[in-house]
């Protein structure tokens, strides 16, 4: 039988590269949840790419266009204080980061550097926008995971309690 007579979906089973990715991407937690012919059609819009401890993936204050997926090696996000970079987390393998360039347009809030030699996979914004008007399943599904995802790291971060002043003064009616 030709591949041009197979199911696209059994044509991308046979890529082993792609399939590789997609079951790699069933781990991640932004991904979990999805389908297997879901993910088929998520996995070629990555691309793989190899780094070198040190390497910057993304400073804080750049455009957020990409979604990054580690897939070997490990990652630390940083802040910029003015006693230096302080690393806020060290991701590993299946971890996702810069998933908030997928829901808005503002500048990264943290650094990402390599810490030990890696490979990423990468999805650009435009990618997932497009995916994601071509596949409600899949957009319900990542939306609900990055949800999860904020919701981890919203509670993660310190609240600071201050004590309580006197109320503002309102203007009332006079008496």
């Amino acid at each position: 039988m030709s591949e041009q007579h197979l199911p696209r979906w059994l044509v991308w089973a046979a890529d082993p590269e792609q399939a590789r990715r997609a079951r790699f991407l069933a781990r991640s937690p932004l991904f979990v949840g999805l389908p297997r012919r879901l993910l088929a059609r998520l996995a070629p819009r990555f691309f793989e790419k190899t780094y070198r401890p040190g390497e910057i993936v993304f400073q804080e204050g750049d455009p957020g266009r990409a979604l990054f997926v580690v897939v070997e090696g490990a990652v630390e996000i940083t802040q910029a204080t003015a006693q230096g970079d302080f690393v806020l987390r060290t991701l590993g393998p299946a971890d996702a980061f810069g998933e908030l360039a997928l829901i808005d347009d503002s500048p990264r809030s943290a650094s990402a550097r390599v810490a030990t030699p890696g490979r990423l996979l990468i999805l650009y914004k435009s990618d997932f926008d497009a995916l994601m008007d071509g596949n409600a399943r899949i957009a319900v599904v990542v939306m609900r995971n990055l949800s999860r995802l904020l919701a981890v790291y919203a509670r993660r971060v310190p609240v600071l309690a201050v004590e309580p002043g006197p109320p503002p003064e309102t203007p009332g009616p006079s008496l």
